[in-house]
């Protein structure tokens, strides 16, 4: 069956169905990754997108129970050059095709992903219409001209109720805004007690749950659009150690006073080099954002720069110079150093046991 992605700027690619039957309008952005396309595919972060994987060959190791980042998918559709009908490999449980058309998700191959990277590149994420539908091109471009892109995907990925993941350690309250289980693994590994809570819960709530430190998830969209949980953050501050990670990160620098922009086309993939300032340490991350923290703003905050992308000098880490809070643009738990960047969950849990101490001696 044909399939076909149209772009804003009017740009048609025709290719291969290898999904669900179906018409699908969102954001077009590419993945630099050349593994873990499950993982892209489970992410909550491409909540409203269209995601095109650069690396030719994607479905070859299939799908299995174990290694997705939530228990459905949240991209809108998917894009690849060459797609692995027949998959290889001794965990595979499914195969690409059976899993998309299981979940409802439009995939288009045989498509030239490197002319739409370079197009993306060139000229910044476009919204995009993938369909297997027969109709006109002039019919395709009305419906991309009046579908607008989603505005809050936060409230369509994070938890509706709070629920735990029970430990004996320190209690971690969890904003979810859209979080991958990676982060909870991580959590759970330290033996910590984990309260998962909706993205807009009100500090007066979190203060009932007695946490011991409060970690800002990742999630999809524009940070901005989370006037709750800004103010949520802003009260949090001095009073608990605070984590952010991803759109956690643009959150909490958002509640200390500083911006956020639109990237041109933004960090997704699996191969960011970024920068350790403090010790001049280069680890490669894993990254999946569009927004991020100006940096000209974080002056007259009191927030420092801790970690930058050495691709485009972007701001990719920050630390309150006064309180025990920090945050990394990219994903920690993703490890694809492989373990780089584990530490910093031991950098959380440790701020936790100084604050934990101080109460002691102060009582």
């Amino acid at each position: 069956m044909r399939a076909r992605l149209l772009l804003e700027d009017g740009t048609l690619f025709e290719g291969e169905s290898f999904g669900a039957e179906g018409e699908i309008v969102g954001e077009v952005v590419f993945n630099t990754g050349m593994t873990g396309y499950q993982e892209v595919l489970t992410d909550p972060s491409y909540c409203g997108q269209i995601v095109a994987m650069t690396y030719p060959l994607i479905g070859n190791v299939g799908l299995n129970r174990d290694e997705g980042e939530a228990f459905r998918p949240f991209v809108h559709g998917f894009v690849v050059r060459d797609y692995a009908e027949f998959p290889s490999h001794w965990r595979s449980e499914q195969t690409l095709a059976g899993w998309l058309r299981e979940h409802g998700i439009v995939g288009i191959a045989g498509i030239d992903t490197r002319m739409l990277t370079r197009k993306i590149r060139n000229q910044g994420t476009m919204k995009g219409l993938l369909t297997t539908r027969e109709k006109s091109l002039s019919g395709m471009l009305e419906k991309l001209e009046r579908t607008p892109l989603l505005r809050d995907p936060v409230s369509r990925v994070s938890t509706r109720s709070a629920y735990t993941s029970p430990g004996f350690g320190k209690r971690v309250v969890l904003v979810d805004l859209g979080v991958k289980y990676g982060i909870l693994r991580e959590l759970v590994r330290r033996g910590c007690d984990v309260v998962v809570v909706p993205h807009d819960t009100p500090s007066e709530e979190i203060d009932r749950l007695r946490p011991d430190g409060v970690l800002l998830s990742n999630g999809p969209g524009n940070p901005k659009n989370l006037p709750r949980t800004i103010d949520t953050v802003t009260k949090l501050l001095g009073r608990y150690p605070l984590f952010g990670i991803c759109l956690g990160h643009q959150v909490l620098a958002l509640a200390c006073g500083a911006d956020t922009e639109k990237m041109k086309f933004g960090h997704r993939g699996g191969n960011h080099p970024v920068k350790d300032l403090e010790s001049g340490r280069t680890v490669i991350t894993s990254q999946n954002h569009g927004y991020a923290v100006k940096k000209e703003s974080v002056a007259g905050t009191p927030l420092e720069i801790t970690h930058i992308a050495l691709n485009d000098g972007t701001v990719e880490g920050l630390r309150h110079r006064e309180l025990p809070v920090f945050s990394v643009q990219y994903h920690p738990e993703a490890a694809p150093g492989p373990r780089d960047s584990g530490f910093l969950f031991d950098r959380f849990l440790e701020l936790m046991d100084r604050r934990r101490r101080k109460e002691e001696t102060d009582a």
